[in-house]
């Protein structure tokens, strides 16, 4: 049971973190990363985001000394703003999925957009998109870290991240509808584990969709090189 000495220390380090629930510390979120600290199972010196000044804050609630930026975590640079491109964009709904406060928006095989003000620049869209149309907007010129950050925007992925972490608890997807009735009439009859029965497991379900990814990629293929040509 935590104590509420060690809650208090915790809500401390949490807060000095800003939140844009990367995951580059090499934890889930902010909130598993700050615990970590707070249980000497992890170092200050892992937060690429908040960069060399979250690591003196973390110093002066921790007692731990000031050390650089672990490289293995990444390094410390600009704020930025992921950016869509119309053009390529197939509408997947893979980067979606991967927003941690909900700031893309977008339906399946619809064209996605970023909502700049929830956009933490945590970069978890990038590697997911299939057809490389997500790239990386400096906003911050040459202010890194903190100084390219504020406690005001950190309060709000945080305030976005909770919201994002209710509704997935509650099996409501990225259009606030029910995961559970997305495209059904009637909730699936149950497995005889009691679970219930996935449309995924359905093999030709599985085949359409692969079909339909693919097809997409190879448009998106045969547009990128038309252009390029």
């Amino acid at each position: 049971m935590t104590s509420p000495a060690d809650l208090h220390l915790f809500e401390r380090i949490n807060a000095a973190l800003p939140q844009t629930q990367c995951t580059r510390c090499g934890y889930p979120d902010c909130a598993a990363y700050a615990t970590a600290i707070a249980n000497g199972q992890a170092a200050i010196n892992q937060c690429p985001p908040g960069g060399a000044e979250g690591i003196q804050r973390l110093s002066v609630i921790t007692g731990q000394p000031v050390q650089p930026l672990n490289p293995a975590n990444g390094t410390e640079g600009p704020r930025a703003l992921a950016i869509i491109d119309e053009d390529w964009c197939i509408g997947c709904t893979l980067c979606i999925k991967a927003c941690p406060t909900d700031a893309i928006m977008g339906s399946n095989k619809m064209m996605h957009t970023v909502i700049e003000p929830w956009c933490t620049g945590c970069e978890l869209c990038i590697p997911v998109c299939p057809v490389d149309c997500i790239s990386l907007e400096n906003v911050t010129g040459e202010r890194t870290g903190w100084a390219a950050w504020s406690q005001q925007e950190a309060g709000t992925a945080l305030h976005r991240y909770e919201i994002h972490r209710k509704r997935l608890s509650k099996g409501v997807g990225s259009g606030d509808k029910p995961l559970s009735k997305v495209g059904k009439t009637e909730s699936p009859a149950p497995t005889s584990s009691g679970a219930a029965a996935r449309p995924e497991a359905d093999p030709a379900v599985a085949d359409r969709k692969r079909a339909v990814i693919e097809a997409a990629l190879a448009r998106a293929r045969a547009q990128r090189e038309k252009k390029a040509g």
